[in-house]
C-alpha cells in the first residue's frame, strides 16, 4: 500500500511541476492544484496507513501506538483540501478576468511572435 501511495505522490509531483513550467496560465493553475493534491496525501500518510486500527483511543485503556491512528493528519488534510479548492477557484477567477483584459493566457500577458 505504501508503495503505491508513494507512486501516486510521485506521478503528481512530476506532472504539478511539468504544468508549472508551461506558459499557459490554466495550465499553471492545475499544475499547483496537482502540488497541493501531492502534498495532501503525504501529509496524510504520516498518520499511518491503516484500516482497522481505531482513530481515538478509548478511556480507561492504556494506549497501545501500534494499534490506533493519529486523527491530526488526517483533520490537517481535510482543511487543506476546502482551503485548496478556494484557492483554486480564485485563481480561476483570476484567470478568467486576465484573459478577458490583456485578450490572452500566456503567463507573460503576451503571446510569443512566430
Amino acid at each position: 500500500m505504501e508503495l503505491i501511495l508513494a507512486l501516486g505522490i510521485g506521478v503528481l509531483v512530476g506532472s504539478g511541476v511539468w504544468l508549472i513550467a508551461r506558459p499557459r496560465t490554466y495550465q499553471v493553475v492545475i499544475g499547483l492544484a496537482l502540488l497541493s493534491y501531492a502534498v495532501n496525501l503525504f501529509i496524510f500518510s504520516m498518520g499511518r496507513l491503516s484500516n482497522k486500527s481505531a482513530p481515538v483511543v478509548e478511556p480507561g485503556i492504556t494506549p497501545d501506538p501500534a494499534l490506533f491512528v493519529d486523527p491530526i493528519p488526517q483533520a490537517l488534510v481535510l482543511t487543506a483540501i476546502v482551503i485548496g479548492f478556494a484557492t483554486t477557484a480564485l485563481f480561476l477567477v483570476v484567470l478568467l478576468v486576465s484573459r478577458g483584459m490583456t485578450g490572452t493566457d500566456h503567463v507573460d500577458g503576451r503571446e510569443p511572435e512566430r
